[in-house]
C-alpha cells in the first residue's frame, strides 16, 4: 500500500474512499494535485475544519500539491443542514469571511518550495456562469432521483427543503470538474458527511472530461458518547484566539477523555508511531499523570496558535491554582482564562471594591454571606494569597495589568474579575 494511505489509515484519517487499489496506485505515480473546500459560513474554521488541514498537510510532507478552496460561491448557497433551512448571509458578510477563512487556511500549508499549494475561490469560475448554461451544460448530469436519495435530502423532505440547498451538490461537484480541468486535480478530501458531494463530483468529472478521478473522506471524531467532538457547553471550539482563547483551546483538549485521547493524537498530533504508542502506554500504567492529554494539548495548541502561546496557557494553568506566578501573565491570557472560568465586571468608585463583592462577582461564591464565611474560614484567595479580614478592599497593588483579579475559594473553585473604571 502507498505510504502515505498507510499512514493516514493507521492514524484514524480514512473513513471512506474511492478503490483502495486504485487510489494507492494512483498515489505512487505521484505527485499528483488534490483540494479540499472550505464554506465561509462562519468567521472562523473550528477544530472540525482542522482534521481537513492536517490531512492536507500530510498530502504535502508526501510530495503532492494541495489545492484550498474557499467557497465564495457555495458559501452563499450552503450545504443543505440535517434539519431546517440554512440561514442566508448577505453577500457583505460572505466576502469579508472568505478573506478570514483564507488567511486561516494558509497557514497551514507551504506556498513555496517544489510542491506549493495553492488558494482558489470558487466564485471565480461560478458568477461567470449564466442561468441558461447552469442547467444545460451542468444540470442535464444530474439525476434528480439519485439526489433524492442522499440521506440528508431524504431527511429534509418531511419538512421541506429548498431548490437552493438542494442544488448545492451540483455546484461543488462543478468545483471539482473545474479543479480537474485548470490545474489536473485528481483527488478530493473532506469529512464524511460530504461523501455525497465528493462522489457526485466524481461521477460529473467522469461523464463530462471522461477522466478517473478519486475521493477521501474522513471519519467525524465523537466523543465516548457519541456526540460530536469539538462541542463544549460554551460552544464550538474555535481555531480563531478572539473566538476561542488559546488558553481555552489548551484547557479543552488537556480535557480529552482517556477512552478517546490516544485517538485524538493520531489525529492533530506529528509524533510518530512509537512516540504515541509509548504515551499510550503511560495512559494505561498511570492514567492519573495525564501525560497523553497534555501531549495532545501542547501538540495542538503549538500547531494552531504557537509555542508562546501554548507555553502561556500553561502557565496561566498553574499561576491560577497557586503553582505559579499571576503576575508573569500577559494581558490577552488573562482575558481569555476570564472568559474561560467565569467571572464578572465589578464597576469602581472613589475607593476599589471589598474583596467580599470581588469573591462574588468573580462567580466563587453565591453570596456576600458566604464570601464572608469562606473568608473566616480560611479558603478564600485573593490572587493566590489567602484572605484574612471581611472588610478587605482591593487596592491597586492588587489588579494584573490594571484591570483583573483572581479569586479563589479553596483549592478548585477560581473565578476573575474585570475592574471596570
Amino acid at each position: 500500500m502507498n505510504a502515505l494511505l498507510d499512514e493516514l489509515i493507521w492514524r484514524g484519517l480514512v473513513a471512506d474512499s474511492t478503490n483502495t487499489e486504485a487510489l494507492s496506485a494512483h498515489l505512487d505515480a505521484g505527485p499528483i494535485t488534490s483540494y479540499v473546500g472550505f464554506d465561509p459560513t462562519a468567521p472562523s474554521l473550528h477544530i472540525g475544519h482542522l482534521v481537513q488541514l492536517i490531512v492536507v498537510r500530510h498530502l504535502q510532507a508526501h510530495g503532492h500539491h494541495p489545492i484550498l478552496l474557499v467557497g465564495g460561491s457555495t458559501g452563499l448557497i450552503g450545504d443543505p443542514k440535517q434539519t431546517g433551512e440554512r440561514v442566508m448571509n448577505s453577500t457583505e458578510v460572505v466576502a469579508g469571511w472568505v478573506d478570514r477563512l483564507g488567511e486561516q487556511v494558509s497557514r497551514y500549508v507551504d506556498f513555496d518550495g517544489p510542491n506549493p499549494a495553492r488558494l482558489v475561490n470558487n466564485y471565480d469560475w461560478t458568477s461567470e456562469i449564466s442561468t441558461l448554461e447552469f442547467l444545460r451544460d451542468i444540470g442535464k448530469h444530474f439525476s434528480v432521483n439519485r439526489m433524492l436519495d442522499r440521506d440528508v435530502v431524504a431527511r429534509r423532505l418531511e419538512t421541506g427543503i429548498s431548490y437552493t440547498e438542494f442544488s448545492y451538490v451540483l455546484l461543488q461537484s462543478l468545483d471539482y470538474r473545474e479543479l480537474f480541468r485548470r490545474y489536473g486535480c485528481t483527488l478530493q478530501t473532506g469529512a464524511q458527511d460530504q461523501w455525497g458531494n465528493i462522489t457526485a463530483g466524481i461521477d460529473f468529472t467522469r461523464r463530462t472530461e471522461a477522466a478517473t478521478v478519486h475521493g477521501l473522506v474522513t471519519p467525524l471524531l465523537t466523543k465516548a458518547d457519541g456526540t460530536k467532538f469539538g462541542k463544549t457547553e460554551s460552544g464550538t471550539v474555535w481555531i480563531d484566539p478572539e473566538l476561542t482563547s488559546p488558553y481555552a483551546f489548551h484547557q479543552f483538549f488537556l480535557n480529552a477523555e482517556d477512552s478517546k485521547v490516544v485517538d485524538y493524537l493520531k489525529v492533530f498530533s506529528p509524533r510518530s508511531r512509537d512516540e504515541i504508542d509509548d504515551l499510550a502506554r503511560q495512559l494505561a500504567q498511570e492514567p492519573h499523570k495525564r501525560a497523553a492529554q497534555r501531549a495532545l494539548a501542547d501538540d495542538i495548541t503549538d500547531l494552531v496558535h504557537g509555542v508562546a502561546e501554548r507555553e502561556s496557557a500553561a502557565a496561566a494553568a498553574g499561576a491560577l491554582f497557586g503553582r505559579g506566578e499571576l503576575s508573569s501573565l500577559n494581558e490577552s491570557t488573562l482575558s481569555g482564562v476570564r472568559q474561560e472560568v467565569g467571572g464578572g465586571v465589578l464597576e469602581s468608585g472613589a475607593d476599589l471594591p471589598l474583596v467580599v463583592d470581588a469573591l462574588v462577582a468573580a462567580g466563587v461564591v453565591p453570596s456576600k454571606g458566604a464570601a464572608r464565611r469562606a473568608i473566616t474560614e480560611g479558603g478564600a484567595y485573593l490572587n493566590n494569597v489567602k484572605v484574612t479580614d471581611d472588610q478587605a478592599r482591593l487596592t491597586g497593588d492588587d489588579l494584573l495589568h490594571g484591570r483583573f483579579a483572581v479569586l479563589r475559594r479553596g483549592k478548585k473553585t477560581v473565578g476573575l474579575v474585570e475592574l471596570a473604571r
